[in-house]
C-alpha cells in the first residue's frame, strides 16, 4: 500500500467518525423522539437518545479501528456517566464484571502451557502422527489447530503452532509462495476459527457474549457443555470442509515429506520425558475443563477460571513474570466498555425500541436468524469478533424480543458465526499470524476463502433448522 493510499483510508476513516459524531451530536441535543415505554423510573428522558448516539460512534470506531479497540471501551465507560445515561458507579462497576475475569483466567492457562512447554509437546506429538504423505501432513494441522483451539485461545494455539510450521516450511525447501506452503498456513488459519467457536475457551467474543446474556437476562445462561454441543456438528463439518478444499483448490507442489517427518521425529526426541511442571499442569487444565462442565452453572466459570490461575503459581507451575505477557490486556479493557454499552442500550431500552420501529413483529423466526448469521459472518471480516458480538448482540437481544427468538438461541446464533473468518488477514488473530509467513497474498486469501465463507454459511443454516431446531428443539421455528 503506497503512502497516498494510506493517507486516503486514514481520511476516509475520519468522514466515517466525524459523521458519526455529528448524528451522534444530534440526538443528544435535538428535540426526545426516542421513547421506550419501559424506561426505569428515574431515568432522565433524553438518556435513551444519548445511548443511541453513544453506540454509534462506538460502532464506527470499532469499524474502522481509527482508534485501538481498547480505548473505544474505554471511551464507552467514561461517556456513560458523563452523558448522563447511566449512574458512575453502576457504568465503571460493569468493567468488573465475571466475563473479564473468566479471560483472565483462560489467558494466564494458556499461558501457562506455552511457558512450560506442553503446547509445544502436544503439537508436535499431533503433528507427528499426520506426518507421512503432504496430504496427511496438511490433514494434521488443520485437525490439530481446530482441536486445540477448543481447548485453548485461537490467537494462542495459531502462535504455537505457527513456528513450527516455519521449520517445516524450511526443512522442506519451499520457496517464498509455494502451493504446500499455503496449504499449511491456511489450514493453521482456518483451523483456529473453526475450533475457537467450538467452546467458550476458543476466543473472547463467547465469555463477552454470555455476559450480555446474563445482564439483558438475569439467571439465564449457556452451559459449557451446552455450548459444545450445540456448535460441535458445525465445527466438524467445517473441519472436513476446510480439510478437503485445501486438497481440491489448491495443488501440491511436492510429494515427498519424509524431510518434515525426520525434523519432527528428531523433535520429539529432543523433548525428552514430561517435566513436573507440565505434568502438573496437565493435571490442572484437565481438572479444570472437567469442572467447567460439571460445575460450571453452580460455581460459575468465572469463578473457576480464576481459581485454576491461582493455582498455576500456588502449584509453583510458572511464575507471574514468565506468563503475564500472554494476557491481552486490551480485550479485557475492550471487554468491559462493550459489555457497559450492551448494558446501557438495554436498561435504556433503546435498541428495543429502534427495533419495534423498522421490525415486523409477524415476520418469521427463521428468516430473521438467517439475517442476523449473514450479518454477524459478514461483519466479523472486518472489525475484530469481539467488537462484532458488542455490536449485534444488543440489536439481535431486541430483534429476538420482536419476533418471538429466545436469548440463547440469539446468542449462539450471532457469536458463532462471528468466529468463522476466512477472508481477510486482519479478520482475526489466527489470519494475520499466518498471512505473515509471506505464502499468499491478500487476493488469494479472499480467492480461497470465500467458498469457506459460503460453506460457513450454509453449514450454519442447516445446524441451525436441523439440530438446534429439530434435535435441540431451541426457538428456531
Amino acid at each position: 500500500m503506497t503512502k497516498l493510499d494510506r493517507q486516503h483510508r486514514l481520511a476516509t476513516k475520519f468522514v466515517m467518525v466525524g459523521t458519526a459524531v455529528l448524528v451522534a451530536l444530534w440526538l443528544s441535543l435535538s428535540a426526545v423522539f426516542i421513547l421506550p415505554d419501559e424506561r426505569p423510573a428515574g431515568m432522565d428522558v433524553a438518556a435513551p437518545q444519548r445511548c443511541v448516539g453513544l453506540f454509534l460512534v462506538c460502532v464506527t470506531l470499532w469499524f474502522t479501528n481509527l482508534i485501538p479497540p481498547a480505548a473505544t471501551g474505554l471511551l464507552a465507560i467514561a461517556l456513560l456517566p458523563a452523558l448522563n445515561i447511566l449512574d458512575e458507579r453502576e457504568a465503571f462497576g460493569l468493567f468488573g464484571n465475571s466475563a473479564v475475569f473468566f479471560m483472565l483466567g483462560v489467558f494466564l492457562l494458556a499461558g501457562a502451557t506455552i511457558v512450560t512447554g506442553l503446547s509445544k509437546r502436544v503439537t508436535l506429538l499431533a503433528l507427528q502422527r499426520f506426518d507421512r504423505s503432504p496430504d496427511r501432513l496438511v490433514l494434521g494441522v488443520t485437525v490439530s489447530t481446530a482441536f486445540l483451539s477448543l481447548w485453548m485461545p485461537e490467537h494462542a494455539v495459531a502462535a504455537m503452532i505457527f513456528p513450527i510450521l516455519v521449520e517445516i516450511v524450511n526443512t522442506l525447501e519451499l520457496q517464498r509462495g509455494a502451493n504446500y506452503a499455503k496449504k499449511l498456513f491456511l489450514g493453521l488459519a482456518w483451523g483456529a476459527s473453526i475450533g475457537g467457536v467450538g467452546t467458550f475457551l476458543g476466543g473472547a467474543r463467547a465469555p463477552l457474549a454470555l455476559s450480555m446474556l446474563h445482564d439483558r437476562h438475569p439467571g439465564t445462561t449457556v452451559s459449557f457443555l451446552g455450548w459444545l454441543i450445540a456448535s460441535s456438528p458445525i465445527v466438524v463439518i467445517m473441519t472436513a470442509v476446510a480439510v478437503l478444499a485445501l486438497r481440491w483448490h489448491i495443488a501440491n507442489d511436492i510429494d515427498d515429506v519424509r524431510a518434515a517427518t525426520r525434523m519432527l521425529d528428531g523433535r520429539v526426541k529432543r523433548l525428552g520425558r514430561m517435566s513436573s511442571a507440565e505434568r502438573r499442569l496437565a493435571a490442572l487444565t484437565l481438572a479444570t475443563i472437567g469442572a467447567w462442565i460439571v460445575l460450571g452453572e453452580t460455581v460459575g466459570l468465572a469463578v473457576i477460571a480464576i481459581l485454576s490461575a491461582a493455582l498455576l503459581f500456588a502449584m509453583r507451575i510458572v511464575e507471574w513474570r514468565a506468563v503475564q505477557e500472554y494476557v491481552n490486556w486490551g480485550v479485557l479493557v475492550m471487554y468491559g466498555g462493550a459489555i457497559a454499552l450492551g448494558h446501557a442500550l438495554s436498561e435504556t431500552q433503546a435498541m428495543a425500541w429502534l427495533v419495534h420501529q423498522i421490525i415486523d413483529p409477524t415476520a418469521p423466526k427463521v428468516l430473521a436468524l438467517f439475517v442476523v448469521i449473514a450479518g454477524a459472518m459478514m461483519l466479523t471480516e472486518f472489525i475484530s469478533n469481539s467488537a462484532a458480538v458488542a455490536i449485534l448482540l444488543p440489536i439481535g437481544y431486541s430483534l429476538g424480543q420482536v419476533v418471538g427468538i429466545d436469548p440463547v438461541t440469539m446468542t449462539l446464533a450471532v457469536t458463532i458465526p462471528a468466529g468463522l473468518t476466512f477472508l481477510f488477514p486482519v479478520a482475526s488473530p489466527p489470519n494475520a499470524i499466518s498471512f505473515a509467513a509471506g505464502h499468499y497474498s491478500v487476493r488469494e486469501a479472499v480467492q480461497l476463502g470465500w467458498p469457506m465463507m459460503v460453506a460457513g454459511y450454509v453449514t450454519i443454516l442447516v445446524v441451525v433448522l436441523v439440530w438446534w431446531g429439530v434435535v435441540l428443539g431451541m426457538s428456531v421455528w
